[in-house]
């Protein structure tokens, strides 16, 4: 049976679900399928589509980047919610192209999602953006990996600071997830080592994917005297493009969003993936196991930072290469008392610095201050 590239895996798969057990599928292990092609079959499932020029579109880039490796095959799908979809089309790139490593990359996609298929293919090996794993409590054949990107975004906010003229700096969000806490306060704590008068407004949409709330809070923060934004949502497209219109700055996230705003862009923190992937590949066809717990910043090539734009002054310009020059250096703790939350709350006593690979970090639940909002 051919599947029609037409309609979606999830469909393809139910299609195939009644087929009887004496066909090629039945009894073939996705295992046994990938030695006979002599090729590791790697899944990839993006909840938005591939080209947002955003969160999906640097996993899809370096996907594609993937594909100059010799003894790989790439599989992916674009538009998979963080439902049931995403069980069906795992379960489709197992048992249609017998994927022996899966790629779920949105947060939604861990629990109970890829949880629950990976203990039903105990032979697949599933690896999640962002996820908590913890050995002894998940399924063996699962794992997580994820980016320092607090780090971008501190620089962010270094060029913000140098940038602003009104002292308002805003943020759009998705969700109050930890991730995106760290990434509120980095990028404020970034802007106050220039200016500690500076605040962030923050406005969170409910969802990764809002256009319509992402366009409003953008020209909200606007109409409030806020002259720089940023975000962590899916895709900052709407963001950079609304901010631009209305002639304020910009940085981005996730991925290059300078094509966007050529007046207003200053900076961005974007996700560098190939280096994460083309190690999980590269040890699967050697026979070993991928990292289970896999994390990284701008020292170890997870992240990158996006080119200066014609805005950025040759003062912010250097005050940001020296910051980041003692981040490629691991000599530059974001997270170091004294730090206040937003509430008054000391979080982080003075004499305390807390390291990027401490998990105390991955599980924030706190603004710091300076910043205008509430994560409730």
């Amino acid at each position: 049976m051919t599947v029609n590239q037409g309609i979606s895996r999830r469909t393809a798969l139910g299609a195939l679900a009644g087929a009887a057990a004496g066909t090629a599928l039945s009894g073939f292990s996705p295992f046994s399928r990938a030695l006979a092609a002599k090729k590791l079959m790697v899944g990839f499932i993006y909840v938005g589509p591939r080209d947002d020029f955003g969160y999906n579109q640097a996993h899809a880039e370096a996907a594609a980047a993937l594909r100059s490796l010799s003894g790989i095959k790439i599989v992916e799908e674009e538009k998979v919610a963080e439902t049931l979809d995403v069980q069906k089309t795992m379960e489709s790139m197992i048992n249609l192209d017998g994927a022996e490593l899966v790629f779920p990359t949105s947060f939604g996609y861990f629990d109970p999602h890829m949880l629950k298929v990976a203990q039903k293919y105990p032979e697949v090996e599933f690896r999640h953006c962002g996820g908590m794993f913890k050995a002894g409590t998940h399924p063996a054949n699962t794992g997580s990996y994820f980016g320092y990107i607090d780090e971008g975004q501190y620089l962010n906010g270094v060029a913000a600071g140098h940038a602003t003229k009104s002292k308002k700096l805003g943020f759009v969000a998705a969700k109050p997830i930890p991730q995106v806490l760290r990434n509120i306060n980095a990028f404020t704590l970034g802007a106050r080592s220039v200016d500690p008068t500076i605040t962030t407004q923050v406005i969170f949409t409910g969802d990764w994917s809002m256009p319509v709330k992402e366009a409003e809070a953008t020209n909200g923060l606007v109409n409030a005297g806020v002259d720089v934004v940023t975000c962590h949502v899916d895709s900052p497209k709407v963001v950079v493009e609304t901010a631009e219109r209305r002639g304020a700055y910009t940085c981005g996230y996730h991925a290059n969003q300078a094509p966007l705003a050529p007046k207003g862009y200053l900076t961005g923190a974007e996700w560098n993936w190939i280096t994460v992937y083309k190690d999980f590949v590269t040890k699967a066809q050697a026979g070993e196991k991928p990292g289970q717990f896999v994390r990284g910043g701008l020292k170890e090539g997870f992240i990158k930072t996006s080119a200066y734009g014609p805005a950025v002054s040759p003062e912010s310009r250097a005050a940001g290469e020296a910051i980041k020059a003692k981040m490629m250096a691991g000599d530059f703790p974001i997270f170091a008392g004294p730090i206040r939350s937003n509430t008054g709350a000391e979080v982080i006593p003075a004499g305390k610095t807390y390291g990027q690979t401490d998990l105390w970090l991955e599980g924030m639940d706190w603004l710091a201050e300076g910043v205008v909002g509430s994560t409730s």
